[in-house]
C-alpha cells in the first residue's frame, strides 16, 4: 500500500526514527499527569488505594485507545490516503452513518481490531494491577525530586525539540507526498493535533453576517469580472477557466520575491525614507502597483493571498488551518501540473508557522531552509541573511533543466531584531539595528540579486514579482489602519512594459495576473482579478483583515465588518477613516459577500483540488 512510496522516496529510516520521536511525544502527553501526581498521592495512606484503582483503569484505557487508532490506520489510509485526522473527528458527528459504513465495508477488520484491543486491555490491566500491588507509601522527602524529575522527562518528550519551537507535523514534512509526511506521526497524535487545530477554526457561519452562501457566491463571481460561461458547472464555487493573456514562444519562469515587512512607508519612492534605491529603480523599470494593499498583518496571510489567491477570514490563514493542509489550491500546484519545477527558498526554519507542511503538501517540490546553507555569509536570529538566500536562489536557477521553474523567495533580514552582516551598507541611522538600516540592507540584497539575474541565461525567460508580505508595524486610531496595509508591488523582467498602475489592487489579484503573464491557462478557483485583462474603468478593490475586523475598500469608500455587529461605512482620505452617514448599500453587500464566501468556501472544502482532471487542465502555452 504505502510501502512502495516509502521505498521510492528512500525515507524509511527517517520515518522510523521520527516515528519513535513522536511516539515519545504521545507517551509524554499520556503519562505526564499520573507520573507527576503519583509520588505525591502515594505519601497518603488514605489516597493510595483510590489512586491505585484510578491508575489500573487509566493505563489500560490509554493503551487500548492508542492501539485502536493504530490498528484502524491501514484501513483509514486505504480510504483517505492519510492517517486519521480531522475527518476522523468530523465523522463522529454522524455515528449512525459511520458505523453503518464501517460494518458494511470493514466488518472483519472491525471485529479483529476490537478483539485485539479488548485482549490487550485485559492483559495490561492484569499486569498493571499486579505492579501496583507492590507499590508502598513513600516519604515526602523523596516526593519533590522524583516528581520534578518525572515532570522534566515528560516535558522533554512532549516538546521533543531543543529549538525555539516544539516538534509539530511541519517539523517532519520533508516530501511532496502528503502521506509520507504523516507516516512518522502516530494516529493518536494526528487526531489530537487535528482537534487542537479545530479550536482555532472559524465556525461554519461567517461572524460578520448571516448572508445566504449562494447569494454570496453570486456576488463574488460577479466581482471577479469573468464571463459567466467560464465558470465550471461540474466543479461549482468559483472554479473557472482562464485563458492566459500572453502567448510566449516558450513558457516563462516565475520568481516571486516576498519581502518581509516592507510596507510602503519604508519605500523612498512611495513616501518613505531614502533607503530603497534598488526597489525604487525596479518600480520605474517594471509594472508597479502604486495602490496595492496587503490582506493581513502576518507573513502567513501574505503567503495565503499570493500563493493561493484565497480571501482573508477572521480565522488564521489557511497556511495553518486543518482543512487546507492537503490538496488546497495554490499556484504552485497549477504550475507543477503545467510542467514546472517548484521551489520555496528561505533563510530560516521552513517548519515555522507550519509552512513546510503546507508547501510540501500543496505543490512545492524543493524547500530550502536554514540548515541547507553551507558557510553562509551571516546567520542571525531568523536564519541566514537575505544575500545568502538570494545567492542560493540564483544557484538553483542557473542549473541546467528541461522544464521552466516557479520559485518563491522569502526574505527575513528586515525583521526584529534586524540582524544583517556588517559592511554592506552605509548606515542610515547611527544605531545599527533599526528598521531603516534593515530595510536598506534588504534593498541592497535585492539589488545584488537582480544584478546577478540580469547577467544570467534565465533572465530573458523569467517574470519576477517583488511584493511585501505586510508592513512592519500595524497601528493607528482607526478601526483598521488602512495606511499600514499599503505595500509595494512590482512585476518586472524582459517583456514587461514599464508603467505605474494607480488602480486599487489586492494581494489576491497578483496570482491570477502572474499566471496570465507567464502564459499558463487552466481551471482554478481564485476570486482575484487578472489585471492584464481587467478593464481600467472597473473600480479597484482591496480586502483587509485586522484583529478580527475585516475591511472592504472600493475607490475611497470602505466598509468595516466587526463580529456580530452592523457594518460601518467610511471614507478613506489616504490617511484616516471618516465615517459617513449615507453608505453605499451595494458596497456593504459586496463586503459581506466576500467575507461570507471565504468562510463558507473553506468550511465546505470548495477550494480543494478534488478531481485530478482539474489539475490536468492546466497547461503552459508552448
Amino acid at each position: 500500500m504505502a510501502w512502495s512510496r516509502v521505498d521510492a522516496s528512500d525515507a524509511a529510516l527517517f520515518i522510523a526514527l521520527q516515528g519513535l520521536r513522536f511516539d515519545l511525544v504521545i507517551v509524554g502527553l499520556a503519562l505526564i499527569w499520573p507520573l507527576f501526581l503519583t509520588p505525591i498521592l502515594l505519601t497518603s495512606s488514605y489516597g493510595i488505594k483510590a489512586w491505585k484503582f484510578v491508575l489500573s483503569i487509566y493505563i489500560p484505557l490509554v493503551v487500548m485507545f492508542l492501539l485502536f487508532l493504530e490498528l484502524l490506520t491501514p484501513s483509514f489510509i486505504a480510504q483517505f490516503d492519510a492517517r486519521p485526522n480531522i475527518l476522523f473527528i468530523e465523522y463522529w458527528a454522524y455515528p449512525k452513518d459511520i458505523f453503518a459504513t464501517i460494518w458494511s465495508a470493514y466488518r472483519l477488520e472491525l471485529i479483529v481490531i476490537l478483539t485485539l484491543v479488548l485482549i490487550t486491555g485485559f492483559v495490561v490491566f492484569r499486569y498493571v494491577s499486579h505492579l501496583l500491588m507492590l507499590v508502598t507509601p513513600v516519604k515526602f522527602a523523596v516526593v519533590i525530586p522524583v516528581s520534578l524529575a518525572l515532570l522534566l522527562i515528560c516535558g522533554m518528550c512532549i516538546r521533543s525539540s531543543f529549538g525555539t519551537k516544539p516538534a509539530s507535523p511541519s517539523t517532519i514534512a520533508r516530501t511532496t507526498d502528503g502521506l509520507l509526511n504523516e507516516l512518522p506521526l502516530n494516529s493518536a497524535y494526528t487526531v489530537a493535533y487535528a482537534a487542537y487545530e479545530m479550536g482555532y477554526e472559524d465556525s461554519k457561519r461567517s461572524p460578520y453576517s448571516d448572508m445566504n452562501a449562494q447569494l454570496a457566491l453570486e456576488i463574488v463571481r460577479r466581482e471577479m469580472h469573468v464571463e459567466q460561461a467560464a465558470f465550471s458547472r461540474s466543479l461549482g464555487g468559483t472554479w473557472h477557466t482562464r485563458t492566459a493573456s500572453k502567448n510566449w514562444d516558450t513558457p516563462k519562469n516565475l520568481v516571486i520575491i516576498l519581502a518581509e515587512s516592507l510596507g510602503a512607508d519604508h519605500v523612498g519612492s512611495m513616501g518613505g525614507p531614502d533607503v530603497t534605491p534598488n526597489v525604487d529603480a525596479l518600480r520605474e523599470q517594471g509594472w508597479s502597483f502604486d495602490q496595492l494593499y496587503a490582506t493581513g498583518t502576518r507573513s502567513n496571510r501574505g503567503i495565503e493571498a499570493i500563493l493561493t489567491g484565497f480571501l482573508p477570514t477572521s480565522s488564521r490563514s489557511t497556511v495553518k488551518l486543518t482543512k487546507s493542509q492537503r490538496d488546497f489550491y495554490t499556484i504552485a500546484r497549477s504550475l507543477k501540473q503545467a510542467g514546472y519545477d517548484t521551489s520555496f527558498i528561505y533563510g530560516g526554519q521552513a517548519s515555522f508557522e507550519n509552512r513546510r507542511r503546507f508547501f510540501s503538501n500543496n505543490g512545492f517540490d524543493l524547500i530550502v531552509e536554514e540548515e541547507d546553507y553551507v558557510q553562509p555569509v551571516y546567520k542571525g536570529t531568523w536564519g541566514v541573511s537575505d544575500e545568502d538566500v538570494f545567492k542560493r536562489a540564483h544557484e538553483e536557477y542557473i542549473k541546467t533543466r528541461d522544464t521552466p521553474f516557479f520559485s518563491l523567495i522569502f526574505t527575513s533580514s528586515n525583521h526584529v531584531p534586524f540582524d544583517y552582516p556588517e559592511g554592506r551598507i552605509e548606515l542610515y541611522d547611527a544605531e545599527k539595528k533599526t528598521v531603516n538600516n534593515a530595510v536598506k540592507y534588504a534593498d541592497y540584497a535585492i539589488g545584488e540579486f537582480v544584478a546577478m539575474a540580469r547577467q544570467s541565461d534565465y533572465w530573458k525567460d523569467t517574470i519576477f514579482l517583488l511584493v511585501a508580505d505586510h508592513d512592519s508595524r500595524m497601528y493607528g486610531a482607526d478601526l483598521i489602519p488602512i495606511k499600514r496595509f499599503h505595500i509595494p508591488g512590482v512585476i518586472f523582467g524582459e517583456g514587461i512594459v514599464p508603467r505605474h498602475d494607480n488602480r486599487i489592487v489586492s494581494q489576491v489579484d497578483l496570482a491570477p495576473t502572474l499566471l496570465s503573464l507567464i502564459g499558463v491557462s487552466g481551471v482554478h478557483p481564485m476570486p482575484g482579478r487578472d489585471l492584464t485583462t481587467s478593464a481600467e474603468n472597473v473600480p479597484g478593490r482591496a480586502i483587509m483583515q485586522f484583529n478580527g475586523i475585516q475591511a472592504y475598500m472600493e475607490q475611497d469608500e470602505v466598509v468595516v465588518l466587526q463580529k456580530d455587529q452592523s457594518p460601518k461605512s467610511f471614507r478613506y482620505d489616504g490617511g484616516r477613516l471618516i465615517e459617513i452617514s449615507n453608505p453605499s448599500m451595494s458596497l456593504v453587500e459586496k463586503a459581506v459577500a466576500h467575507a461570507t464566501w471565504a468562510t463558507d468556501t473553506y468550511q465546505s472544502g470548495a477550494y480543494k483540488v478534488i478531481n485530478t482532471q482539474i489539475e490536468k487542465s492546466h497547461h503552459a502555452v508552448q
